[in-house]
């Protein structure tokens, strides 16, 4: 959940207390995490100490568990926990003890056989910063309480849709990835003028043209089945990173406004895309990188680059075209990979 960098802890017969002190304070983000019943309460209760003392960088992750269920009467024994991953998960039991959890800051939900529907509907998950509920068997996860979680700055759904457009109401929210979501109208995106992450992994749609003009950063378009269209391009005038990746139906993209924040685009895999225009309005593009498409190389190069790109790599991956093209790249100055 969070941005730095993590040490993933698994399944340790001892907690090493100092070490994981250490580790906090070199600004890591350290996860303990237990693969299935590969604790004890004596472990449980020297992680409670050290949530005590820390803040969300120390998480602690139940996933796995695959011959068995979780009993979530578990984190009881961790009640100052701040950030708590409970996913990957099959089945669960006694879910409802989330509520008693008074200090929770971050939760990733994530319990394939989930039943308890309405537990969103919890006042202490209210207060939550960053939520993170991924896919299950029912699709009957109510959404209807994220209007409640006024404190929200990161949210990521994994194949929810019931009640969505309460994530409009989500003041603060700063960064949201839709994954497997499918066809569902976006035009709540249009009421997060905080936002400034927005990623759409897997699902479908064919667009994404009911978002108006936004204070955009990042926006990240990957394995999204039939998209095609990306004609609003110009109502993202902040975006500073721009990730497409692996939709076969998009053909194109033109810049048509000046985009002077945008830095960072990448377009990879897209094997139908041939047309990419407007590169001229991009005079902070410090990096580009074009992987396994239907673009000439020719047409990107003629067109006029910006003077701050640095880093450019054009693949077909065939390996004698490619070799010739980044000769040529690296004798027009740039840096390739």
């Amino acid at each position: 959940m969070a941005t730095l960098r993590q040490n993933r802890i698994n399944d340790p017969k001892t907690i090493d207390v100092e070490y994981i002190e250490k580790e906090l304070s070199g600004d890591k983000h350290v996860i303990v995490q237990f693969s299935g019943q590969t604790f004890d309460d004596k472990i449980l209760s020297q992680l409670d100490k050290l949530c005590e003392k820390h803040d969300t960088s120390l998480g602690v992750r139940f996933y796995g568990n695959y011959s068995g269920i979780f009993d979530f009467k578990t984190i009881l024994k961790i009640p100052h926990v701040k950030c708590l991953y409970a996913d990957c998960l099959t089945k669960a039991v006694n879910i409802d003890t989330l509520k008693e959890l008074k200090y929770i800051e971050n939760l990733s939900l994530g319990v394939f056989e989930l039943t308890e529907t309405e537990i969103l509907n919890s006042d202490n998950l209210k207060k939550l910063t960053e939520l993170i509920l991924t896919e299950t068997k029912t699709k009957a996860l109510n959404l209807e309480y994220l209007k409640e979680y006024k404190k929200l700055k990161t949210l990521i759904v994994g194949g929810h849709t019931k009640n969505i457009s309460a994530v409009g109401d989500l003041s603060n929210l700063e960064f949201l990835s839709l994954n497997s979501i499918k066809k569902v109208p976006v035009d709540f995106v249009n009421k997060l003028r905080k936002l400034k992450t927005l990623k759409f992994i897997l699902g479908g749609r064919e667009n994404i043209l009911e978002i108006q003009e936004n204070q955009i950063e990042t926006l990240e378009i990957t394995w999204v089945r039939g998209f095609n269209d990306l004609s609003n391009i110009g109502n993202f005038k902040n975006l500073k990173n721009l990730h497409i990746e692996n939709n076969i139906q998009l053909g194109q993209l033109q810049f048509d406004t000046e985009f002077n924040s945008l830095v960072d685009l990448k377009i990879i895999n897209c094997k139908t895309f041939d047309k990419l225009t407007g590169l001229e309005k991009l005079p902070e593009l410090n990096e580009m990188v074009i992987y396994q498409t239907n673009l000439d190389f020719e047409t990107i190069i003629n067109q006029k680059l910006s003077k701050k790109l640095d880093m450019f790599g054009f693949y077909t991956t065939k390996t004698k075209i490619d070799k010739e093209i980044k000769k040529r790249i690296i004798d027009m100055g740039y840096k390739t990979r």
